[in-house]
């Protein structure tokens, strides 16, 4: 057993299946299968169950597969840190819940690409559960979260702290004009966060909701929204990016629970390169002016 039938393990893992492997991995089915039987003869265990619809790791495979990660991340590790002067350069893997990259991300890529151009960022959106498994399994290097992630295996830092906000069309002043009979929810996808809790808060009015329309981005919510074809609840300040079509129209709920926070995780064990430690150093410089604007913002309003 070595580390390149360990890649091979990894990725057919992954994959579910001999084929779709090999393509991931730029060679013939033959030679990924022939290294999984040889894997499987040296371990003496069966590593995966063949089944019609692909193939799902044994529980000597499940038990196998962390340190397949492991010991990709070392050699990935060792390479980068000989590579690393100290001057931010190569690739950057980040993942980004979906309203943390429609409302911060773009103005962080800006300040941090023009001053490290050679840095190859990549961004990966997804729900906070994947984007957490994602660095878990070392598949990406960081990601901004929702809420306190406890993993003995992981460091967050906590990034930002909002104010949710109920959106609607312009037409709509009073959130009391609102009905379980004509209220629909706009929300990203299943059981999310931010549907959760507006669910909560409608049902404090007293409104159950029957009607739920679900899109896969802050854009598109808000460009429905302010159609008037539903509500929905994110960050307060993405009122103020509004939509293409009209404004929107933000209602604060005055609920201490209905707030957000968004942390910045990593792995505890994972090697932090001069890339990624640049890139921590600009969202948290970015992180401070907006904190600062908000709370200068507060103040003139009580003035």
């Amino acid at each position: 057993m070595d580390a390149k039938d360990l890649r091979v393990f990894e990725v057919v893992a992954r994959c579910e299946g001999m084929k779709r492997a090999a393509a991931e991995l730029n060679t013939v089915q033959s030679n990924v299968t022939t290294r999984i039987r040889n894997l499987e003869q040296d371990l003496g265990v069966s590593l995966f169950e063949r089944r019609p619809n692909g193939l799902k790791l044994t529980p000597a495979g499940t038990r196998l597969l962390p340190y397949a990660y492991e010991v990709r991340a070392a050699i990935s590790n060792a390479r980068r840190a000989v590579e690393d002067v100290g001057k931010p350069t190569g690739p950057l893997v980040i993942g980004s819940r979906k309203s943390t990259s429609a409302l911060h991300l773009s103005q962080i890529l800006s300040k941090y690409v023009s001053m490290f151009p050679d840095v190859e960022v990549r961004i990966r959106t997804e729900t906070s559960p994947l984007l957490t498994e994602a660095v878990i399994e070392r598949r990406i290097e960081a990601a901004f979260v929702c809420d306190p992630v406890e993993h003995h295996d992981l460091v967050s830092e906590l990034i930002f702290d909002e104010e949710l906000a109920i959106l609607t069309a312009p037409d709509i002043r009073d959130l009391r004009a609102l009905s379980a009979a004509n209220t629909k929810i706009i929300v990203l996808g299943q059981g999310s966060l931010y549907e959760q809790q507006l669910k909560a808060v409608l049902l404090r009015r007293g409104i159950v909701v029957k009607r739920k329309m679900e899109l896969g981005t802050v854009e598109n919510i808000m460009d429905c929204v302010s159609a008037g074809q539903g509500i929905t609840l994110l960050p307060k300040a993405l009122a103020n990016y509004g939509s293409k079509y009209r404004p929107l129209v933000a209602h604060s709920v005055m609920d201490e629970e209905c707030r957000v926070q968004t942390f910045f995780i990593r792995r505890r064990d994972g090697y932090v390169s001069s890339a990624l430690s640049a890139f921590l150093s600009c969202t948290q410089a970015y992180a401070e002016a907006i904190h600062k604007e908000r709370g200068h913002s507060k103040r003139r309003k009580a003035l």
